[in-house]
């Protein structure tokens, strides 16, 4: 095992992923590829350079990264007005970082952070105050925090052994042998359908549904025997996943599983994380598209969660709030 894991961030007083004020820990690397996902820095399980071009005050007045960047000639790329515009991971760069660390304005920022299980129970013991008096606790996230289970399992452990609340969120396209390692040290656990047709849901994600259904299918049936909650969610983004057809199979899919769920969340879609895909250089996968209008959108989202209540009986509501 890994002494240390990469972690792209650490959002403390969450309140979404999870009972109570959480402090959720977002592990670098994924094995789908959403292209609705607001978090493309912890897609790749490596640390990546991401810039911020309005915050870069020219070449001419500072230049701090050329000077310090071993090939700036292949990696730093200016424009005209001298205004740092994109940062290149190519083959010449070592990955020192050495551009980031010296930019006085943070133009440059390093997505990614190596962190040993002392470290994280460091800055997670700092809120365990708001976890007692809320029910709180800590959630690990991703990214796909099964991606690097060895050092969850550890993490887990150190939680469990001061008495702090653990939740794991996945997408369970791992094997089964990972999440059921961290399950046994999880007392929540969160992951999602994202569509019931497997063509459509590598289309969306970049994988098939087989190994995820099947995996939530053992994931409900560890819950079933271990009393552990089970929350199941689905983004729901018109257009892609949200017609009667997939619905009600998810609604029949979930109806069939062997566990009464804490609860079936349709969550909407909002079109978030566009400046991070800026600042790595990458396209947002969804290009310019528009969902519908917020208000009507939402309306319609509950009146799919009254639709999984009322005819597969599922706990199911619009959005993450909500006593869990």
């Amino acid at each position: 095992m890994s002494d240390t894991a990469l972690v792209s961030n650490i959002q403390k007083y969450t309140i979404h992923d999870g009972p109570g004020i959480r402090t959720e820990v977002f592990f670098s690397g994924c094995t789908m590829r959403c292209i609705w996902c607001s978090n493309p820095e912890t897609i790749e399980q490596r640390q990546r350079l991401g810039f911020y071009p309005a915050k870069c005050i020219t070449r001419e007045k500072c230049g701090l990264c050329v000077k310090a960047c071993p090939v700036p000639e292949k990696t730093l790329v200016f424009g005209d007005d001298g205004v740092l515009r994109r940062v290149n991971q190519v083959a010449e760069c070592d990955g020192c970082f050495k551009c980031a660390e010296v930019c006085p304005p943070r133009a440059i920022k390093v997505w990614g952070e190596r962190y040993t299980v002392a470290e994280l129970m460091k800055i997670i013991e700092e809120d365990r105050s708001f976890y007692e008096r809320t029910g709180g606790g800590v959630t690990l996230s991703g990214g796909e925090v099964l991606a690097q289970a060895d050092f969850a399992v550890e993490l887990l452990k150190a939680c469990k052994a001061v008495n702090i609340n653990t939740c794991v969120e996945t997408a369970l396209n791992v094997p089964w042998s990972a999440a059921e390692r961290v399950f046994r040290l999880a007392d929540m656990i969160i992951t999602d359908v994202k569509h019931m047709d497997s063509a459509k849901h590598r289309e969306i994600t970049g994988a098939g549904n087989e190994l995820v259904l099947e995996n939530i299918r053992k994931t409900a049936e560890f819950c079933a025997g271990s009393g552990v909650p089970l929350v199941i969610r689905t983004p729901i983004v018109p257009d892609y996943n949200a017609d009667d057809t997939n619905i009600r199979a998810t609604g029949e899919f979930l109806r069939g599983l062997p566990v009464e769920l804490a609860a079936y969340q349709l969550l909407p879609y909002r079109k978030m994380g566009t400046e991070k895909y800026d600042s790595l250089g990458d396209d947002y996968p969804m290009g310019d598209y528009a969902p519908p209008e917020r208000a009507d959108w939402e309306a319609h989202l509950l009146e799919l969660a009254e639709m999984l209540r009322r005819d597969y009986g599922l706990p199911a509501v619009a959005g993450s709030a909500g006593k869990l």
